[in-house]
This record gives structure tokens, sequence and C-alpha cells, in this order.
């Protein structure tokens, strides 16, 4: 029997986050508190049982992307071809219905995902790369004539100002198929979540770019890229590239192994800054979109 559940307690949020790492061993998986902060901003967080034992996990909300809600679920892969996905999937299809949402998005990296999801109407629109850097001995990065970079450890007030400064239009440039939106109060619980990892530019007190790293509390050793985002009168002029190399340096610091960064086809520049400063590609995520309500098509 198949059992889908939302995960309330501290203890199935941990179920939560072990299916996830499971299933995705490269990628940093959200603590338990930064799981607590995005249900309250509207995420549902399942759990799936098979019988009675842990079977997957999924969670759905509203997308970044303007006008779409996201799924995604995930099942462990001795619980596959069971149904396990589809019961997780209608779930949280439903629940993005509830909050109004025609569209449902998904991202995928395994083959057999993407046939999963296209069995329920979606289709792609777009991908991604991961990026991967090794790290060793790292030099402290040139910064441009004129320009400071300051720590947010130093000065946690200008994350807030990059917001209004960087990020609206870094979202809004963003090669993606709908406009990218992110709040302010999830810029500021979700995209910074480490003050000494995380950097601005500054000429003359007005913040210029931003750039940060999320730390992975489960494997100290490696980092994800947060935003990377240069305001649009300097771009063009290394400051994204001395932003950058001062998250490398600091992760080498603080005796981390490997960073790792998502970025969009499309998003040219970034690639080839990325290739520049060492990056490999690791592998592709294929971005989905459904109609909902779901149709399952056999």
């Amino acid at each position: 029997m198949i059992e889908v559940r939302v995960a309330g307690t501290d203890a199935d949020l941990e179920a939560w986050r072990s299916v996830r790492m499971a299933v995705l061993p490269d990628e940093r998986a959200p603590t338990v508190d930064e799981l607590r902060r995005s249900g309250a901003n509207g995420e549902l967080y399942v759990l799936a049982e098979l019988d009675a034992a842990l079977a997957g996990s999924g969670v759905a909300g509203r997308s970044t992307l303007e006008g779409m809600g996201f799924v995604a679920a995930r099942v462990l892969p001795e619980a596959r071809r069971r149904g396990v996905g589809s019961a997780i999937l209608r779930t949280l299809a439903a629940h993005v219905e509830e909050l109004g949402f025609t569209r449902a998005f998904a991202s995928v990296v395994d083959p057999g995902a993407r046939v999963f999801t296209e069995r329920f109407g979606f289709r792609e629109i777009g991908r991604q790369v991961e990026q991967v850097r090794a790290l060793g001995d790292e030099p402290e990065p040139d910064i441009p004539d004129g320009v400071e970079i300051a720590s947010l450890a130093d000065r946690p007030e200008l994350w807030r100002a990059a917001y209004d400064a960087v990020a609206l239009d870094a979202f809004a440039d963003l090669p993606v198929p709908s406009r990218a939106v992110v709040t302010r109060d999830e810029w500021e619980s979700e995209w910074m979540t480490w003050p000494e990892g995380t950097f601005v530019a500054l000429v003359v007190e007005e913040v210029i770019g931003c750039a940060g790293l999320l730390r992975d509390e489960d494997h100290p050793w490696r980092a994800e890229h947060s935003l990377t985002a240069v305001r649009r009168d300097w771009r063009g002029r290394g400051v994204a590239s001395a932003l950058k190399r001062t998250t490398i340096a600091q992760a080498a610091r603080a005796g981390m192994r490997e960073l790792y960064t998502w970025t969009q086809d499309g998003n040219a520049a970034m690639r080839r800054l990325n290739e520049h400063l060492g990056y490999v590609t690791r592998r592709e995520c294929v971005n989905l979109e459904a109609p909902l309500p779901l149709r399952d098509l056999g």
C-alpha cells in the first residue's frame, strides 16, 4: 500500500532530507530550518511510504518562474516502478492547483525521470548545465580599480541593498521562459545562508555586484554558488570575475574541496567565465512544463 502524507515533524523533515540526499547525492540538501522557513511561505513537503517503509518524498510550491508552480517528486531506487512517483506527483500537482496555478514546472537530470514526467504531459522548455570546480591553494583575486569587495559577515546590511541594486535586474535578465521572480523575503532568507561566503562589490558605497556560496551542512567540503550578478552598467569590466574569485578563495580558506553551480542555456557569458575560472561541466538538467490538471498519458 502507498501512503503520501505531509512531512510535519522534524523527524519527518529529516526523512525528507534523507531521500533527497539518496536521489541527488551531488547536491546540497536544505537544512530542517530552511525547510521550515520555506514551508511557512506555502511550500508543501510530503513523504511517501510503501508498505509502511519510506519510499520517496516531494515538494511543491510557487516557482521562481512567474505564473508557474513547481513540483519535485523523488523515489528511492528500490521503490521505483511501483506507483510511488505517480502518487507523489498527483499530490504535489493538487497543491499547486490549490495555490491558483494552471502550469507546473519540473526539473530532471535522470533520463528515466524525464520519461516519467512526460507521461503526465510535461514538455521541455529549457536546459541548464552543472559546472564544477575542484579547489586547491587559491590566490586572492585582482580587484578592478575603484571597486571594493565587502563580506556580508562585516556588512550584513548590504544584502538588502543588493536586492534593489543588482538582483532585481539580474533575475529579469535570466534567459528563462517566463520572468524570474524572487521576493525580498526569499532573497534574505534563502539566497544568503553563509555570510562569510557572501560578498558584494561596491563603488563609493554603491552596490554594483554580489556573489555568494550556499554551504553544504552535511558535506562541509563543498558548496553551491548562489547568484553571481553585476549591475548592468558595470558588466564586462571584471567585477563578476573578481567576485567569483573571491568566493573561490574564501571556500579554499574554509577547507572546501569543491564548488558547483547551475547555469542556464542562453547565459553564455557566465558559462564562459566559469570555464575561464576552471569549472568543468558535470551534467545537464532538463526543465519541463505541463498544464494543470495533470493528465496521465500512459
